[in-house]
């Protein structure tokens, strides 16, 4: 059975994506956030919750020990975050990360000006990024509510193709990703609507 790390599990993107990987697979999840208790266990058989910090390193150890596959969903310092995430990911031994950050980190979203808002999200990719981790960087465009499960990905150093995606899109991209341990190692993936 897979054994998945959910940091920042009480995000929009993290509970819709929990919820994919619940009724999409037999994996068992490790929901780790800050205030747990405004997160119900959504299948207690199936997930353990962890309240911590990503900063506090000593949980964050502790969190991945076992664990096959970190999916990050993060806001705050994210390269601090990264950081931690690596070391901790090292210590345990553990390879696959799937990080979520930004459409436009890299200057690829044509017509559209960078704006310092997402140094944060540039700034964590570039740590993953010298990391020997096997890990996929996500770079979704603005997220929708849609139904619809439709998308298209570009490559880093490719121009950014349309302006949102669903999160239902993510959320199946997501599931994709940490079921399938070759798919999509070492990419930053531009992700938006068809």
């Amino acid at each position: 059975m897979t054994r998945i790390l959910i940091l920042g599990a009480n995000g929009q993107l993290a509970r819709n994506t929990t919820k994919f990987l619940l009724d999409r697979t037999t994996a068992h999840l490790t929901l780790y956030l800050r205030r747990s208790n405004r997160l119900r266990n959504p299948a207690p058989a199936r997930v353990t919750m962890v309240d911590a910090d990503v900063l506090d390193r000593t949980a964050l150890r502790a969190a991945m020990h076992g664990q096959d596959v970190v999916y990050a969903n993060l806001v705050g310092d994210m390269a601090a975050q990264a950081e931690a995430i690596v070391e901790a990911m090292n210590a345990a031994g553990l390879r696959r990360l799937i990080f979520i950050t930004s459409m436009g980190i890299y200057r690829e979203v044509p017509g559209d000006t960078y704006s310092r808002m997402l140094d944060p999200y540039r700034h964590a990719a570039e740590v993953i990024e010298a990391s020997d981790l096997d890990y996929t960087l996500l770079r979704p465009g603005w997220f929708t509510r849609d139904e619809a499960i439709e998308y298209r990905l570009t490559q880093k150093g490719e121009p950014f193709r349309g302006r949102d995606v669903s999160m239902n899109s993510l959320s199946d991209l997501i599931v994709k990703l940490a079921t399938t341990p070759a798919m999509g190692v070492r990419c930053s993936l531009g992700v938006s609507r068809v």
